[in-house]
């Protein structure tokens, strides 16, 4: 589970891109907090802080704006494609207790059996979880599996408190031969018989 990071926050007052690519300049991220029926509040991140806080996924956020704090977790992140320079962050109002649908990066641990590879047919699941106890990966273990091996998300052990919501019958890894290493044998084989003739 991945812990909770506090950040510290200023009031936004001015907008438009000018205004955000100033403010982004200065080493501050524009982002919105949101949620629970209260207005959208309008906000500066600090660059560097937030930046290292978005590592983690899921990570649950503790704002500090002007004497009050809220917990909230990211919702989207819109980042600049070619320089990866974070332009703006949606953040989501969560309260103890309460249960959240977020998606969870699935991470492979483990070799399948000798002269096999894995593929890794879905990156992450959609689970509901505690929103201050969201998971940060879900470990999938290929150890010592063989050719042909399946691993659906019904099959996979959930972090205590979550429920899947991805659809039971997904593939999510799954195991073969690579056919490049058969082939190779197979036209080598072949080579040797034409030349033997």
């Amino acid at each position: 589970m991945s812990d909770q990071i506090t950040l510290a926050a200023e009031t936004r007052t001015e907008f438009g891109k000018g205004f955000a690519r100033r403010a982004r300049a200065a080493g501050k991220i524009p982002a919105v907090i949101y949620g629970h029926g209260s207005e959208p509040v309008h906000i500066f991140l600090p660059g560097h802080d937030t930046m290292m806080a978005l590592k983690h996924s899921n990570a649950l956020l503790n704002i500090e704006l002007d004497g009050k704090s809220e917990l909230v977790i990211v919702k989207d992140v819109q980042t600049e494609p070619v320089r990866r320079i974070i332009e703006h962050v949606d953040l989501l109002i969560v309260k103890k207790g309460e249960k959240v649908a977020v998606d969870v990066p699935v991470h492979v641990v483990g070799e399948s059996f000798a002269g096999t590879i894995h593929v890794l047919e879905h990156a992450s699941l959609h689970l509901e979880a505690e929103a201050t106890h969201l998971p940060e990966v879900i470990e999938v273990s290929v150890e010592g599996l063989e050719d042909g091996a399946k691993i659906h998300a019904s099959e996979i052990v959930l972090p205590k408190g979550a429920v899947l919501v991805t659809e039971g019958d997904t593939l999510v890894v799954s195991v073969s031969t690579p056919r490049g290493a058969g082939a190779a044998e197979g036209e080598a084989a072949e080579a040797t018989e034409t030349a033997a003739e």
